[in-house]
């Protein structure tokens, strides 16, 4: 029997379509709903007016057409990215790692990029001003590639029954090493406290496109990597010995995948904060809905979790308004539930 009858189905243009709509949904929704609120249509034509060959003229005035083309369509854009990655990475991770509960930060993604972001902080601090908005996902992105390439040469083997696991147990490790040093630093430093955890909690907070055109390179190397691989995924997931008979060199795709996932992991901490579940909620929720094989739940996963983030942006912003929750919290709220029926669920637990 071929991988792809066991693994049980391709993606069908139907689920795929119903995906896009779901984005296209939740993006006009983030372009509407806030303090101001902005007829769906008038929003659609002022992004339309941006956009070449289409001469489509604005009917917003001046203040609100800032507001969606600067503020909104900029903050949905990077919700997109975000939420994308974190939800392909996650799902990447699962098939690499053959572990259902494996999400984006299991290399100590996240405590690389939590411990850089405070050392950028506290230097900022000591230099007289706040760091700069540029300093800190420099420092965040490079401390999560730095934890992940730790992680990698400590636990990588050449013997394909331990990799994975030896990978698993050093990303622990370094996590927790990590996440020390990251709290020694804020016990010296107790002035930075309220910076580092409004960082850590998650924000999509963005004057522009900035952060948009600073993520973008690295999500496009990322998702297509990871996407030409899916297939891939799906001859690994029935073991490395199975996988190493069908020719498949798994300790290459595994380094290929784990850097891929990694590297877009590291961009979307880099320019959001720490987000936890959406690289758990959405795999199985396509697991769920559309079947069990990755040349399925990785292209719905990254569309997908683009929308999630969306709408978990829109609670956020909306539901103590004027003040903000942090988005980590909005996320955490959906996502410990689930967490929780993955672990009880045989059925979503089973790849």
């Amino acid at each position: 029997m071929s991988v792809d009858r066991a693994r049980g189905t391709t993606l069908r243009p139907g689920v795929f379509l119903g995906a896009v709509l779901v984005v296209i949904v939740a993006s006009v929704l983030g372009l509407t709903i806030g303090p101001t609120s902005i007829n769906p249509i008038d929003a659609v034509r002022e992004v339309a007016s941006h956009l070449p060959l289409l001469h489509i003229h604005s009917t917003l005035p001046p203040a609100q057409a800032a507001i969606v083309w600067d503020l909104r369509l900029p903050r949905v854009v990077l919700a997109l990215l975000v939420g994308g990655l974190l939800a392909l990475c996650g799902g990447s991770y699962q098939g690499v790692f053959r572990n259902p509960l494996a999400d984006p930060y299991l290399l100590g993604v996240a405590a690389g990029a939590g411990f850089g972001a405070t050392l950028a902080i506290v230097a900022g601090l000591h230099s007289g001003g706040g760091a700069s908005s540029d300093l800190i996902p420099l420092a965040a992105f490079a401390g999560a590639l730095f934890a992940v390439a730790i992680t990698y040469a400590v636990g990588a083997t050449g013997d394909r029954r331990r990799s994975s696991a030896s990978l698993l147990l050093a990303g622990v490790a370094i996590t927790s090493l990590l996440t020390a040093m990251q709290t020694f630093v804020q016990q010296r430093e107790s002035d930075t406290i309220r910076e580092v955890y409004s960082w850590i909690l998650g924000r999509l907070t963005t004057a522009g496109w900035h952060d948009v055109v600073l993520v973008l390179p690295y999500a496009i190397v990322s998702s297509t990597v990871l996407l030409i691989h899916r297939r891939t995924l799906d001859v690994l997931s029935v073991g490395d010995d199975e996988a190493a008979t069908l020719g498949l060199h798994t300790n290459r795709v595994r380094a290929i995948v784990v850097v891929a996932a990694s590297l877009g992991t590291a961009a979307a901490v880099s320019v959001s904060g720490l987000i936890g579940f959406v690289g758990i909620i959405v795999p199985h929720t396509v697991r769920l809905l559309g079947g069990a094989s990755y040349r399925v739940i990785l292209p719905l996963s990254l569309l997908l979790g683009g929308a999630f983030l969306v709408l978990a942006d829109i609670v956020a912003r909306t539901a103590l308004a004027p003040a903000e929750v942090p988005i980590g919290v909005v996320t955490a709220f959906f996502g410990a539930p689930f967490f929780v029926l993955v672990l009880r669920n045989r059925r979503i637990v089973t790849t």
